[in-house]
């Protein structure tokens, strides 16, 4: 099994990437060239010149390609996915996210340090409802809408009777738009569950961030039933 992401210097089946001047176009339309947001292209920008080791550029998602559980947060964090180029690694959410994900057996291992630490996740792939880093950590709705694109694409690879668990009221937005879905129909909850076309559901979490957890709006128990439920409605 191999995990996303795909860079330039690995190999990978034919199906999983295509190659187009020189850059690397997953099969759910993901570019990390992508500039289509001015005000976030010109951010990382900035942040390249002011941090040259970090990513500083569009995060693709991070898991098994083939997998059911789909986790969708809000965007990378300046100091976790921006710098490490993975979904919540190096940052606070990511401890309680990989240590949940070990927990249920979609982890290798608990802790995720940086993108080259041979964690692999089985069934389940982690992704943003925005793939860049934005200012102060708060996409414009435009952004998010402009960034649904490839959501909408990763969504479609998705298998019938999977299972997407949005952090935040933003990615469970995010989700129902790609899905063409009203969303006034699918008020946002923690621990609720909405059943969505193909047989596929979505289970609103509040998000692993520092606040949430400090704050207790989130706990691992809280956390952890909603991974439970997800295990459940994929039959585990």
């Amino acid at each position: 099994m191999w995990n996303w992401p795909i860079w330039p210097c690995a190999t990978a089946s034919s199906s999983a990437v295509s190659w187009s001047r020189g850059q690397v176009i997953h099969r759910d339309g993901f570019r990390a060239d992508c500039t289509l947001c001015p005000r976030l292209a010109t951010f990382l920008a900035a942040v390249r010149e002011r941090e040259p080791a970090y990513h500083a550029a569009p995060v693709p998602p991070f898991g098994d390609p083939a997998g059911r559980l789909l986790v969708v947060g809000l965007a990378p964090g300046m100091h976790g996915a921006n710098r490490t180029g993975r979904p919540f690694t190096g940052d606070y959410a990511g401890e309680l996210l990989y240590s949940t994900l070990h927990a249920f057996g979609y982890g290798s291992r608990p802790v995720s340090e940086h993108a080259a630490d041979g964690l692999r996740l089985t069934d389940c792939r982690i992704t943003n409802a925005v793939k860049c880093l934005p200012p102060q950590n708060k996409p414009t709705t435009a952004e998010v809408n402009t960034c649904n694109t490839y959501l909408r694409a990763e969504l479609a690879q998705l298998p019938a009777g999977a299972v997407i668990i949005a952090l935040g009221l933003v990615a469970h937005r995010a989700v129902l738009r790609a899905e063409g879905e009203r969303l006034s129909a699918f008020p946002f909850g923690h621990g609720r569950e909405h059943g969505l076309q193909r047989d596929r559901w979505l289970i609103d979490s509040y998000h692993c961030s520092r606040y949430n957890t400090n704050t207790r709006r989130l706990t691992p128990d809280m956390f952890h039933a909603v991974f439970r439920a997800a295990t459940r409605r994929l039959g585990g």
